[in-house]
């Protein structure tokens, strides 16, 4: 039986990943700390996302591991509680020398977000979403 699901990413450097997430808001669970890998919280659920340094996953997945300057394998999409979380989350990427590639805005009338790319070109999402402008069938 599954237990629990997490996500596995590729970072150059476990200490620079991890000072960029503190600095945007996110949490770590130490438990899971070693020199090449660490683990991301997040959400309420705190959703595992696994750190793990470029050489350490390569020899995980046995295979080559995405150039994200080029292509993306996966988007992380993350929840928000209003615009103005949004607004103010993409603000704290880019102090924190992350790269917003979709500037806060509506998307299909009822949701709102922006699109960010973290320090090893990891894209993800952050969308508020009203559920009572989701346009009926």
């Amino acid at each position: 039986m599954i237990k629990k699901v997490w996500l596995n990413l590729a970072v150059k450097n476990i200490e620079i990943s991890k000072k960029f997430f503190l600095e945007i808001g996110f949490s770590f669970n130490g438990q899971y700390d070693t020199s090449h890998s660490t683990c991301l919280l997040v959400g309420e659920t705190n959703f595992g996302v696994m750190l793990f340094e470029e050489n350490q996953f390569a020899s995980c997945i046995q295979n080559k591991v995405t150039d994200t300057t080029v292509s993306s394998e996966i988007l992380i999409s993350i929840d928000a509680e209003s615009k103005e979380e949004v607004d103010e989350f993409a603000k704290k990427v880019e102090e924190a020398g992350g790269t917003v590639f979709a500037k806060p805005a509506e998307n299909q009338g009822w949701m709102y977000g922006c699109g960010f790319a973290d320090l090893d070109g990891h894209r993800w999402n952050m969308l508020y979403m009203d559920f009572s402008k989701v346009p009926k069938l």
